[in-house]
């Protein structure tokens, strides 16, 4: 069965986790504002996806805006872990997977201590997110970031700096991108770590390496104990290669549905967040192809068209 998410934010109900604040305007008031916000709209969308056949989704980073920081003011686990708890057993009930994806300043192989420490103290929390929530099946998404003119030293620093997080490794899952780091790379911390190594597809068509998509996918697949996910977007043209457009290709949707060695969980990393499928839904025939190709992969709830489709 292939499953389908995306991530942040539902544009149909208007509705984000990433409500944020500034740094300089934080306040306990403020914070708690935000976090009640961002979990009233979590509630929204997790109770919206089953009924419109999605079965992932990418909590924002802001969940708890600045939870991280040395200058949040209050204690956002005893604050809130009881609500957090709550969700994650929701979650669980609609057959919801969770994620959290740190953006690019989050980077544990910087030659700096500082960019280190705040690295890992962004992952713990996002780690303990999930862990509040109870989400046996989470994944903690992270790029290998920087090179600092020495790849190797890098990866060095990268696995070294992370080899005793044990909560983060519990969910951790590392994905290439689209200048520095290709999946064959990507494996080899994911190897030293024992962890698990999601494909992007867009990255991997900008980055390659020595490897097809085919194969990146069939050497990414087996580091997943359980159910292995991938991501999924088109390139807007408009744009910096690797930027996301609006609406997924279908030709981009073609290519990585033929190369999946094995039922997968596909996160649409597409602009246009729970609408990334449209297009290819709205084509005459299009959800019958489709449908055909998915038998392949034993595809049922949750792919276009099954469940209601997106």
């Amino acid at each position: 069965m292939i499953r389908l998410g995306y991530p942040c934010e539902n544009l149909a109900l208007r509705a984000s986790t990433n409500h944020t604040l500034r740094l300089a305007s934080l306040s306990e008031e403020r914070a708690r504002a935000k976090v009640a916000e961002n979990l009233r709209d979590l509630e929204r969308i997790l109770r919206w996806n089953p009924r419109h056949g999605f079965h992932l989704f990418r909590m924002g980073q802001h969940l708890i805006p600045f939870a991280s920081h040395p200058a949040f003011p209050y204690d956002w686990e005893r604050a809130h872990g009881e609500e957090l708890a709550r969700l994650g057993a929701l979650a669980r009930a609609l057959g919801q997977r969770l994620s959290m994806h740190p953006g690019q300043y989050v980077n544990p192989g910087s030659p700096s201590p500082k960019v280190v420490a705040r690295s890992l103290a962004e992952l713990r929390y996002s780690a303990r997110v999930l862990s509040l929530m109870g989400a046996e099946d989470g994944v903690l998404v992270l790029h290998l970031g920087g090179t600092y003119g020495d790849k190797p030293g890098a990866l060095r620093r990268f696995v070294e700096n992370l080899r005793g997080e044990g909560e983060v490794l519990r969910y951790l899952a590392l994905e290439n991108d689209e200048r520095l780091w290709s999946v064959e790379e990507v494996l080899e911390a994911a190897e030293a770590l024992g962890v698990r190594v999601v494909v992007d597809a867009l990255h991997h068509a900008l980055n390659p390496g020595r490897l097809s998509l085919e194969e990146a996918l069939a050497l990414a697949f087996p580091t997943w104990g359980g159910r292995p996910k991938a991501h999924l977007s088109s390139q807007d043209p408009a744009k910096r290669p690797g930027a996301h457009a609006f609406y997924v290709a279908r030709e981009d949707w073609e290519r990585l549905l033929m190369a999946l060695p094995a039922p997968a969980d596909l996160m649409l990393e597409a602009k246009g967040k729970e609408r990334a499928l449209e297009p290819l839904l709205d084509r005459k025939g299009a959800q019958g192809e489709d449908e055909a190709r998915g038998r392949r992969l034993g595809a049922t709830g949750g792919f276009p068209g099954a469940q209601g489709g997106p």
